[in-house]
């Protein structure tokens, strides 16, 4: 009695283990009308994302206008500012139910750029050449498009 209780719980633990893996890789998504997959969020959790996302795009924008700036040295502080407003801090305090529901492949692109705003608030302080800053916005930029390319929001939940 005791073996087949044993073994139907270990079952009831690996199919529990299956399911949390598939929902950790695919989210809670649906093909969406236009070709690109359609990641399903309560309309909270669709703002939230999306005001992440508008701040990541005013940190780019800050630091466009640092390289902008016929003083770039003076800049250099507020460019610092605003790659660092968009790092890896803004991630730490997700709700992991919202976490769960986006698919692998957005999550790692979203935390590589986290990561990679705080890389490009250490170069600016580190005097990287204009061009050097731009390249790396350049390549965080093209995972954005990219990203955007893929994945839809949708109303659900």
């Amino acid at each position: 009695m005791k073996s087949t209780l044993c073994w139907i719980a270990l079952g009831l633990w690996i199919v529990t283990i299956g399911v949390a893996g598939w929902f950790f890789v695919q989210g809670v998504t649906t093909q969406g009308t236009d070709g690109r997959t359609q990641i399903m969020l309560a309309s909270a959790e669709r703002d939230l994302i999306l005001g992440e996302m508008r701040l990541l795009l005013k940190a780019v924008h800050g630091v466009v206008t640092g390289l902008a700036s016929q003083d770039q040295a003076a800049d250099r502080t507020q460019m610092e500012q605003a790659a660092r407003s968009a790092g890896m801090h803004m991630a730490e305090d997700v709700n992991p139910a919202l976490m769960a529901k986006l698919p692998l492949p957005f999550k790692q692109m979203g935390m590589s750029i986290h990561h990679d705003m705080d890389a490009l608030a250490d170069a600016i302080a580190n005097k990287e050449t204009s061009q050097q800053i731009l390249q790396r916005l350049s390549s965080m930029t093209a995972r954005c498009t990219a990203c955007h390319d893929m994945y839809r929001f949708g109303a659900g939940q």
